[in-house]
């Protein structure tokens, strides 16, 4: 959710107490309003059920324009979080691919350059991913990267093959540098206020419009409003939970950096 409403908190959350929370606010809000409202929507009906025709029509008005413009709201966040994801799979398969090519470099330039890649590696995994799980961009890895760049470039290559491996190496190290760009841009990034605040009054006006109704059975005007609260409070917990891709349990992981650093990487225990 935007910085201004500082809620980042539930974030630290169990999926499932966030979801929970997220409905039971929606609940509450819903049969508060119920309750303290049914004498005054009787006043306002004048005679019994005199205008439920007229709230259901326009019920169904409401949550047709709030059904699509949450609808669009969700499959957009859905792909920000599926952009990020295919990103940091993007950087993590190009930094596999600058170690296979450093890994043909002569010694003592190719261990240097390994070393220098699986500290990176775990840099990124122990210590870069804990932060972004917090919403702070971790800028530390700038200097690492400029260190493995400067050792890069310090190789001569003798030879045409190794002047090949040099170039494939700056190609694989600019695309580690453009992705890994990009993923510290979306650390923070989520939906604008703006579109925050549409999300919450279009759902309290969803909300409020049950209170309109006048039934005979007070019991089924309870449990409308309690689950059509409760499907909003659902919808509204699944765009807030893709909003920050790196954020809470739904979120994009380490493990496409864990994959390569285990299955390439590490060094082998004979050594």
């Amino acid at each position: 959710m935007p910085a201004t409403m500082n809620w980042y908190w539930v974030y630290d959350l169990p999926t499932w107490l966030f979801a929970a929370l997220t409905i039971t606010v929606a609940i509450a809000i819903g049969l508060g309003g119920y309750y303290a409202t049914r004498k005054w929507v009787r006043r306002v009906h004048g005679e019994a059920h005199s205008h439920n025709d007229i709230v259901g029509y326009y019920l169904g008005a409401i949550c047709l324009l709030y059904g699509i413009t949450l609808a669009l709201v969700a499959v957009g966040t859905w792909q920000t979080y599926t952009d990020v994801d295919t990103k940091v799979d993007q950087e993590a398969a190009a930094l596999a691919a600058l170690y296979r090519d450093v890994s043909n470099f002569p010694e003592p330039k190719r261990s240097e350059l390994q070393t220098n890649l699986r500290e990176y590696t775990r840099v990124l995994i122990d210590v870069v991913w804990p932060l972004q799980r917090r919403g702070i961009v971790p800028l530390g890895t700038g200097g690492m990267v400029s260190l493995i760049q400067t050792h890069l470039a310090s190789f001569d290559p003798a030879t045409e093959g190794q002047k090949t491996l040099q170039a494939e190496a700056y190609r694989a190290l600019t695309q580690v540098v453009e992705f890994r760009r990009a993923r510290l841009k979306s650390v923070t990034a989520g939906l604008p206020t703006a579109i925050w605040s549409v999300v919450m009054v279009g759902a309290f006006f969803n909300i409020a419009i049950t209170w309109f109704f006048y039934m005979k059975s007070e019991s089924m005007h309870f449990w409308m409003t309690a689950m059509l609260s409760s499907l909003l409070g659902l919808l509204i917990f699944l765009v807030a939970a893709l909003d920050h891709p790196f954020r809470g349990e739904i979120s994009v992981g380490p493990q496409a950096f864990e994959i390569v650093y285990e299955q390439l990487m590490k060094p082998s225990p004979n050594f």
